[in-house]
């Protein structure tokens, strides 16, 4: 280990040293010379830089060796704000956080995605207004905005590309559109892929491999591998609810296709298909009420839903070999029906090795994996050693 330590890369610039600080414990002038291998005054000047643009402070002295204790800096995540924004099929999240993803302010409504671009994005940007003078923070203050759309999206440009429950946001420039109101970065994915990355930073962070599954109005996944967020060549990576099902039938799809996995197992699927018994359930919300009120057809249909999910995970499994399903998503909520279903599958049909120590779980942030995810691609942009250098 001491061998590769000595060929792995220094920091060079002030942006490469702030990424050793990003983990909020404190450091002395020593350390950070020791660390990157700079001489001390070089060390000095940077966190003087540093400083002045709020991204440290002053944490406390440390112990003394001899002579006058050494003064310690660390990460000041209050120096700045970002805008997390999480929109659905039929609702929105925006949350301020700070520069550590912690929440300070948020609110969300019923908000269809269909109601397009204009609608949605003048929603955006009345409430990320409110949200910055309910926590008394400047414009000035904001460093960035991230965004998650339920659909494909170029992440490069942040357009949506041929999305199809949003066919009015094809090729909109999301991220034009916001920054001529906030005048920061804009980064704009899949809402899934966000959901991932947020359940990834909050609850697994010591996990390399996890796949996050979103079972609501449609079905996607978001893949972490080797602890990396991946997006695939044209950012359309872990589309696993168009993926075909053996037993759909001519089910229609969305997408245009017919038999994907969404036509049968999505939130909306089960509730059509209750529906249709005679059921009062028309959206995913419905379809949890039955179940948590103990109907058993509808626990019978969405442990069903859980079951051809599977065959697709199985799938999965076997390709990624993840240590982590997260299943999240409205009917994730519908008590262990769900999850048993997707269980009783993966386990039966993928390989030994794959499962002996695969865990399947539900989200352990609930609602909020939207707006932590969008948070952390956004803060991840704005304190990228690029963005740090061209800031100070």
């Amino acid at each position: 280990m001491e061998e590769l330590l000595k060929f792995a890369p220094r920091p060079t610039g002030a942006g490469d040293m702030f990424q050793m600080l990003r983990d909020g414990q404190p450091r002395t002038r020593a350390d950070l010379a020791t660390a990157t291998g700079q001489a001390r005054s070089t060390i000095a000047a940077r966190i003087d830089l540093l400083m002045s643009a709020g991204l440290i402070a002053p944490a406390g002295e440390a112990t003394s060796t001899g002579g006058r204790p050494p003064a310690t800096f660390a990460f000041n995540p209050r120096a700045k704000v970002v805008l997390a924004v999480d929109l659905g099929a039929t609702h929105a999240r925006i949350a301020l956080t700070d520069l550590a993803s912690q929440v300070l302010a948020e609110t969300n409504a019923p908000l269809a995605i269909a109601d397009g671009p204009r609608a949605v994005l003048g929603w955006v940007v009345e409430n990320g207004d409110k949200l910055l003078a309910t926590a008394e923070r400047g414009e000035s203050e904001l460093a960035g905005v991230g965004v998650g759309l339920p659909g494909p999206v170029e992440h490069s440009t942040g357009h949506p590309i041929m999305p199809p429950i949003m066919p009015a946001w094809d090729d909109v420039d999301v991220p034009g559109i916001l920054r001529r109101h906030f005048d920061v970065p804009v980064l704009v994915d899949n809402d899934v892929n966000i959901m991932a990355l947020g359940e990834h930073r909050a609850a697994w962070q010591t996990v390399d491999n996890l796949l996050f599954v979103k079972v609501a109005t449609g079905i996607g996944s978001g893949i972490i591998a080797d602890s990396a967020l991946r997006r695939g060549a044209q950012g359309a990576a872990g589309d696993l609810g168009h993926v075909a099902v053996a037993g759909a039938g001519d089910a229609p799809c969305r997408c245009g296709n017919h038999g994907c996995l969404e036509a049968v197992a999505s939130g909306q699927a089960v509730a059509d298909r209750l529906a249709a018994q005679g059921l009062d359930a028309r959206r995913s919300a419905d379809v949890v009420q039955l179940v948590r009120s103990g109907d058993l057809t509808a626990s019978a249909a969405v442990r069903q839903a859980g079951r051809d999910i599977g065959t697709v995970l199985a799938a999965c499994v076997s390709m990624l070999n993840p240590s982590v399903i997260v299943i999240g998503g409205i009917l994730a909520e519908a008590g262990e029906h769900l999850i048993a279903g997707i269980r009783e599958v993966v386990y039966r049909r993928s390989l030994p090795l794959a499962t002996q120590h695969l865990r399947i779980v539900t989200s352990q942030t609930r609602g909020e994996a939207g707006v932590l995810g969008a948070s952390a691609m956004a803060v991840d942009h704005v304190l990228s050693p690029a963005s740090i250098d061209a800031l100070i």
